[in-house]
């Protein structure tokens, strides 16, 4: 076995450490190690995925208008019905290989070449949930991303059985919620953080199994607590009919007072959930075990560096973003999942998937490599299929020109086999993705990296009702608000309150809001912590801890033990 080394990232430049645990599994799955640092290549990864901007186009089979998170200058874009059809015939877009051309370009032209699908959805399980990217089985859904199995719900992400719920990020089994991030198994919680198995709580965090709490952070299994204080279920009713929460100023100040309040208090190091085993990361859920590094995970096994990873068994994997069930041996892939082994420098490959390296929306087949946008194949290169034999040799082949003649981007970047697909070939550019989000650059950064960057639209429509202008309670709105046109107060963006919309704030007895969705999706991600940890010392017992709370911000952070003998 390898011992540890430190390499120098080919991207930031800065040192990281590939220990031996790592180079044992490099050797196992027959891949070189990393030339870029693992925060690079979650980066890399992200800005190959595109969900929240929907443009309009037309599909370039039936010609019919359809909505894609593919730019409209991307050509050969198919609408989910055509693309899934057999109206077309992916084999007749393979091509032979040709040594005189670096492999990854020629992966490149073919992916170009290639009808994609214009939005990631299973159009067969949705109904009347036209604007939603990234999901399936879902009813009445608008603008929700990432999502599964969800009914009436509105501007959220990361969702698995969400009813009648409305801007939220990362929320499971759940109903009648509204501003949470990382809860589930909950129904009437608003605006809390990290409250499993609650109900009837407002603005609070690290709360489980709690019911009547509002602005409370690390109970356990309390009822009636009004900023940790117990109370009669009388007293508590009052201070709580006192918030005027029906409006935006008693938000405001409920939200200030909370935030106050809740940095007098200790924070746990990690958002962590019950039966790990031995794992370190953040937002780590139920189940995981022997894994390091992980990132809003659940049920994980023996792997490093995944993030997103939510529906298990996920066993042995590295560098892994997004999906899970029934993954295992997955390698620097985006996007691939159900039924997929032996998985490497990849996105969008799913669906009982074997062997599959450096493919592009390629289902259900096995032992491919460098495919696009094909289906229920094998031994496949470049989308032209060969017996085992002959794919083996050219395999072979390919790998060696690979590493004598690699890829060279505008930045000298190389690509040589074991590389993710290199980032100028990216369909989209940098501030369209979720790379954005996790990773903010401004656009000179980005390009001095080698990403794109894309001008975003900016709807063309006069506002008819500054925010200002929107009356401050719920209950002085009428239902004229669905015939203006609100000016963001933030971005000034102009956007519309939808029926469903408006019809599940009533029933909340929330506020119309001033902020786009966009802007609200940011002030979520805001309230998540980043995917990196730092070194700290518990602020009570100085024992050294990894976090990601870092160093400079102004939460009391606890280690495990300590925070366990503080909350009550």
């Amino acid at each position: 076995m390898s011992l540890a080394e430190t390499r120098t990232c080919q991207s930031c430049r800065a040192s990281f450490e590939i220990d031996a645990q790592d180079f044992a599994f490099y050797e196992k799955i027959k891949v070189p190690p990393p030339t870029w640092c693992p925060s690079c290549r979650f980066m890399r990864r992200l800005s190959f995925y595109q969900e929240r901007n929907l443009y309009k186009r037309t599909c370039d089979l039936c010609n019919k208008e359809t909505l894609s998170h593919l730019h409209p200058d991307i050509k050969n874009v198919y609408c989910p019905r055509c693309w899934f059809s057999d109206d077309w015939d992916p084999g007749s877009f393979s091509r032979e290989y040709d040594p005189n051309t670096p492999f990854m370009q020629q992966v490149a032209e073919l992916i170009r070449d290639t009808p994609k699908i214009a939005r990631s959805v299973e159009q067969s399980t949705l109904v009347n949930s036209d604007y939603i990217n990234h999901a399936g089985m879902c009813k009445n859904c608008y603008l929700i991303f990432d999502s599964d199995h969800c009914e009436n719900v509105l501007y959220s992400t990361f969702l698995v059985e969400v009813k009648d719920t409305m801007d939220c990020f990362a929320l499971i089994n759940s109903e009648l919620c509204y501003g949470n991030v990382v809860c589930g198994r909950c129904s009437r919680v608003f605006f809390s953080e990290d409250c499993p198995d609650c109900m009837d709580v407002w603005f609070s965090k690290d709360c489980r199994g709690c019911m009547s709490c509002f602005g409370c952070i690390g109970l356990r299994k309390k009822k009636y607590h009004f900023f940790n204080e117990p109370l009669s279920k009388e007293e508590y009713e009052k201070r709580l009919g006192e918030l005027e929460l029906h409006s935006r100023s008693g938000l405001a100040e409920a939200a200030e007072k909370r935030r106050h309040f809740w940095l007098s208090k200790p924070h746990r190091y990690a958002h962590l959930g019950s039966k790990n085993v031995n794992v370190t990361g953040d937002y780590v859920f139920t189940g995981s075990k022997n894994s390091k590094d992980l990132y809003h995970a659940f049920g994980v096994e023996d792997s490093r560096y995944c993030q997103f990873v939510g529906m298990p068994p996920t066993k042995d994997c590295y560098d892994y973003t997004r999906w899970g069930n029934g993954a295992e041996r997955i390698y620097e892939s985006l996007i691939v999942g159900q039924g997929v082994r032996d998985v490497r420098f990849s996105i969008q490959t799913w669906g009982e998937v074997f062997d599959a390296e450096y493919c592009f929306w390629v289902t259900s087949s096995s032992h491919m490599f460098g495919c696009a946008n094909i289906r229920k194949k094998e031994y496949c290169i470049l989308n032209k299929q060969y017996s085992k034999e002959s794919f083996d040799k050219l395999r072979i082949k390919i790998i060696e020109d690979m590493n004598e003649h690699p890829y060279k981007d505008a930045v000298g970047i190389e690509y040589k086999y074991g590389e993710f697909f290199p980032i100028e070939l990216n369909l989209h550019a940098y501030n369209e993705t979720q790379a954005q989000d996790l990773f903010p650059l401004q656009e000179e950064e980005a390009k001095k990296k080698g990403y794109s960057w894309r001008e975003l639209p900016f709807p063309n429509i006069a506002p008819t009702l500054a925010a200002v202008q929107v009356p401050d309670s719920i209950h002085d709105v009428q239902d004229s608000i669905l015939n203006e046109i609100i000016e963001c107060e933030l971005c000034k963006r102009p956007f519309r309150i939808v029926k469903p919309e408006l019809d599940l704030l009533r029933r909340f007895e929330l506020p119309v809001p001033v902020q786009c969705f966009s802007c609200r999706h940011l002030a979520r991600w805001s309230r998540i912590n980043p995917p990196r940890l730092w070194d700290r010392t518990c602020a009570k017992c100085n024992a050294p801890i990894k976090t990601s709370y870092a160093p400079d911000r102004p939460e009391i952070v606890y280690c495990e033990q300590c925070y366990n003998a503080e909350v009550v």
